[in-house]
């Protein structure tokens, strides 16, 4: 005899959901219930739904598969940061990191398994892309971070970031209505100016990200404020120019008026010279962005250094004589391989 298949219950509205509780004979408004328990409530199981009745959760058992995804391996930096591998229904694996710092506690999590862009420096991108991840597991990750956020540091998560593994502006629909659960008042209600997106940039999404009239931050991975450098660091440059993205950043910036942030990471030898940070603050002079200076954490698959310390610091020093705000951003967990770059499922 042939298992009946599930319905995978997150996958549905609560239009969705109300109709097919009242085909199974129920009131509406227990599809109502049923719609907190999965998302303000984080319910992974059907058996902890306890104001519904004993048959009422035995026939959503045997119809329904809520399809949670589950912490396979943690573990724990010397600087207390946490890295979580992910696995999912369908035993596919990503990782999401937990950063702790001195006034906030930030979940970076990962919006596909894999990526296909090919960005030199990231591990990631060495891993093929299998699949886009589903609203609810990035919903997920959320709520299994800010659980090792409550256990280890005692405090809830304070920002999200969109920086794991995978590009969110090809996951698009999946990871706006992912955000849509993590902010809405039917979730966990937390404030989408607290959510950062990170994008590799594609112009066009950039630009349909403010035709949605998004309300999170936006952070753009540049590591080069020149054509030749960055295509050459990120294949995807070749197709959305630096040009293409300062128009895109722009109307997104006129559209919203969401923060944007230029992450670039200083590779010793190759975007770190004065030249360099010359362009960038040309760059600068185009968007209304800030810009974050990361350290470069090595990986095995590429052959990569990060900047010398008197060097980054003359670096900073030439933004800040010009006027761009210019921060610099430790890495933490690399000894765990939970730094920038480094997620890799290991």
């Amino acid at each position: 005899m042939q298992a009946i298949e599930k319905i995978s219950i997150r996958d549905l509205s609560l239009e969705q959901l109300t109709e097919q509780i009242v085909a199974l004979g129920e009131p509406s408004f227990r599809a109502k219930q049923i719609y907190e328990w999965l998302w303000k409530k984080s319910a992974v199981q059907f058996s902890e739904m306890l104001n519904l009745s004993k048959s009422l959760r035995e026939q959503l058992e045997s119809h329904y598969a809520i399809n949670a995804i589950v912490i396979d391996v943690q573990q724990k930096s010397m600087d207390g940061t946490i890295k979580c591998r992910f696995k999912l229904v369908d035993r596919h694996m990503v990782e999401g990191v937990l950063i702790p710092s001195e006034n906030r506690m930030t979940a970076c999590v990962s919006s596909q398994v894999g990526c296909n862009l090919g960005c030199t420096f990231c591990a990631t991108g060495f891993i093929k892309m299998k699949r886009n991840l589903e609203p609810y597991e990035i919903y997920d990750q959320v709520v299994l971070l800010n659980k090792a956020s409550l256990e280890h540091h005692k405090q809830p998560l304070t920002n999200i970031v969109f920086m794991g593994m995978g590009e969110p502006l090809l996951n698009y629909d999946n990871v706006l209505a992912g955000i849509a659960k993590i902010t809405g008042e039917d979730g966990l209600h937390i404030s989408a100016k607290r959510i950062t997106v990170s994008t590799a940039g594609l112009a066009k999404m950039i630009r349909k990200l403010a035709d949605d009239q998004v309300k999170f931050n936006l952070a753009l991975s540049l590591h080069a404020a020149d054509d030749i450098k960055r295509s050459k660091l990120m294949p995807i440059n070749e197709a959305n120019n630096l040009n293409d993205l300062v128009k895109a950043l722009n109307y997104f910036h006129d559209k919203t008026g969401n923060r944007i942030t230029f992450e670039y990471i200083l590779f010793d030898g190759i975007n770190e010279s004065m030249e360099d940070a010359k362009n960038l603050v040309t760059l600068c002079s185009k968007v209304p962005a800030r810009v974050n200076i990361i350290e470069y954490n090595t990986i095995r698959e590429a052959d990569f250094h990060k900047s010398k310390e008197d060097q980054r610091e003359k670096f900073i020093a030439y933004l800040e004589t010009h006027r761009v705000v210019a921060k610099v951003r430790r890495s933490r967990g690399k000894d765990i391989d939970a730094a920038c770059g480094q997620l890799a499922n290991k």
